[in-house]
């Protein structure tokens, strides 16, 4: 199976996965309108490769044949203050109480 892979400027990390290039048809509009302008990143085939940026293969392939598409969302920030702050047995923030 080939996929293309988009991603935006609005928002660093977040990627298209659509079946081919510019594929974007089963797309909901509003998504595109989110994600703005994509710019591809590349073209691959999925049959080499068990898995993807972190996404197994099979997910994606379900994903892409389903809704004929697949949105990758950034990591989630960690918030390393929070976390030294509940390591010193302090409420992770300062406005909390523990």
């Amino acid at each position: 199976m080939l996929c293309a892979i988009y991603k935006t400027r609005r928002k660093e990390g977040m990627y298209l996965y659509v079946p081919g290039k510019n594929a974007f048809g089963d797309v909901p509009e509003i998504l595109m309108e989110k994600f703005g302008t994509p710019e591809l990143v590349m073209l691959i085939s999925l049959d080499k490769r068990p898995q993807l940026a972190g996404v197994s293969k099979a997910d994606l392939e379900v994903a892409l044949k389903e809704k004929g598409f697949y949105l990758q969302m950034p990591p989630k920030a960690e918030d390393m203050l929070a976390a030294h702050r509940t390591e010193l047995g302090l409420a992770p923030h300062v406005d909390e109480k523990r």
